[in-house]
C-alpha cells in the first residue's frame, strides 16, 4: 500500500500511529515533496468511487486562497486534476491506496473495514 502524508499534519500521525499499531505494511510518501502526478489522481479517483471533490483538502489555506469553493464547480475533471497535481497541499490527507481501493482522509472505522 501507499501511504501519502505530511508529517506535520496531525491527522496524518494518527493515520500512521494506526497503521504501525495494526501492523500494516505501507510505502510512505510526503504529499508536500512528492505530490502526486495527474496520471496517479487520475486512477486514484477512479479507483475510489468517490467525487473528485473528496479529494481536496478544504479545510487547507490554499483551498481558501485559490478560493475553490467557488471555483470547483465550473471546472472540468481535467482542470481540477490539474490543479491538484499542481501542489499537493491540496490533496486533502492523508492518502492510502490499495490494490483495490482508496482512502482520502482517516476514518478509522473506514480502514478497518479496507485494510484489516
Amino acid at each position: 500500500m501507499l501511504f501519502l502524508q505530511y508529517p506535520k499534519c496531525s491527522t496524518c500521525q494518527k493515520a500512521k500511529k494506526w497503521l504501525d499499531d495494526n501492523g500494516v505494511f505501507y510505502q510512505e510518501r510526503n504529499i508536500k515533496e512528492e505530490n502526486p502526478s495527474a496520471e496517479e489522481l487520475t486512477e486514484w479517483f477512479q479507483k475510489s468511487g468517490k467525487s473528485l471533490k473528496s479529494f481536496f483538502n478544504t479545510s487547507g489555506m490554499l483551498y481558501r486562497q485559490h478560493q475553490l469553493k467557488d471555483r470547483l464547480p465550473s471546472m472540468s475533471e481535467e482542470e481540477q486534476i490539474a490543479l491538484l497535481a499542481s501542489d499537493g497541499m491540496l490533496v486533502k490527507r492523508p492518502l492510502l491506496v490499495g490494490g483495490d481501493f482508496v482512502l482520502a482522509g482517516f476514518k478509522e472505522t473506514e480502514w478497518e473495514k479496507k485494510v484489516t
